[in-house]
């Protein structure tokens, strides 16, 4: 990934004193993770820099609110001030911030709405995943049937949308896939087998299917309702939907 390229077109997706949301690309970790991997902490930072009127920001204070997987996109959100950031780390960790992903799975998914109430916790088995376990840490997740449509492979797939009331690692892709319902293109929790991954590594990989959409929450600050969304990737257009609102 060419940092300085991800920095020219990232997206700022709202900015104040305080806050700023941008709209992160795939393919891109969040956090720095002490090898040499630019992150998008790194990435938002030189686009500060580089633009006029904003040398008022110290860059040492800037700091990411909120994590998405390397492949996930969508939006994150950074604090801009230390001395405002405790205020935003207890939003973030509140049940107060609202946060949707949209997200295509495989098979057709029943539309009616559904509360996936599953303890997460680490797979014993597999440092990199994690499984719902009864020993694990409470975890809900929100579910709503957008479309269910044909890809362009022919297979039935279902544009979701999923409110996150918890924010356990993967959660989203665990819930799921524990239903029976994997994301596309999730090499980890799609049931694909170890020699089907080193097969399809010749070919171009399918892009995660998972994007923060929008979040919605009061400023803690300024006291201002915010709600931010980014539109809908280019990469989920075969289910011809331009905005989701339900």
């Amino acid at each position: 990934m060419d940092a300085l390229q991800t920095g020219n077109n990232l997206e700022i997706l709202y900015q104040d004193e305080y806050l700023l949301a941008v709209n992160k690309p795939a393919g891109i970790i969040v956090h720095a993770d002490g090898t040499h991997e630019p992150s998008l902490t790194d990435v938002v930072c030189e686009k500060l820099r580089a633009l006029e009127g904003l040398r008022e920001v110290d860059l040492s204070q800037v700091q990411a609110l909120n994590r998405l997987d390397k492949e996930t996109t969508g939006i994150v959100l950074f604090s801009l001030k230390k001395e405002t950031q405790p205020q935003f780390d207890q939003l973030i960790a509140s049940k107060e911030l609202s946060k949707e992903y949209l997200a295509a799975v495989k098979g057709a998914f029943e539309p009616n709405k559904l509360l996936i109430d599953k303890a997460i916790g680490k797979d014993r088995h597999d440092a990199q995943k994690m499984r719902v376990s009864a020993t694990g840490k409470p975890s809900q997740t929100e579910v709503c049937l957008v479309k269910v449509a044909s890809s362009a492979q022919g297979q039935t797939q279902s544009l979701l949308l999923v409110n996150l009331l918890t924010g356990r690692k993967h959660q989203i892709r665990v819930h799921l896939s524990s239903l029976g319902f994997p994301l596309v293109g999730d090499a980890l929790y799609g049931s694909v087998s170890s020699l089907q991954r080193t097969s399809k590594k010749k070919h171009r990989p399918q892009p995660l299917m998972l994007h923060a959409y929008r979040v919605g929450f009061i400023h803690p600050v300024t006291g201002a309702k915010i709600v931010i969304k980014t539109d809908i990737p280019e990469r989920f257009s075969y289910f011809g939907v331009t905005e989701v609102d339900l």
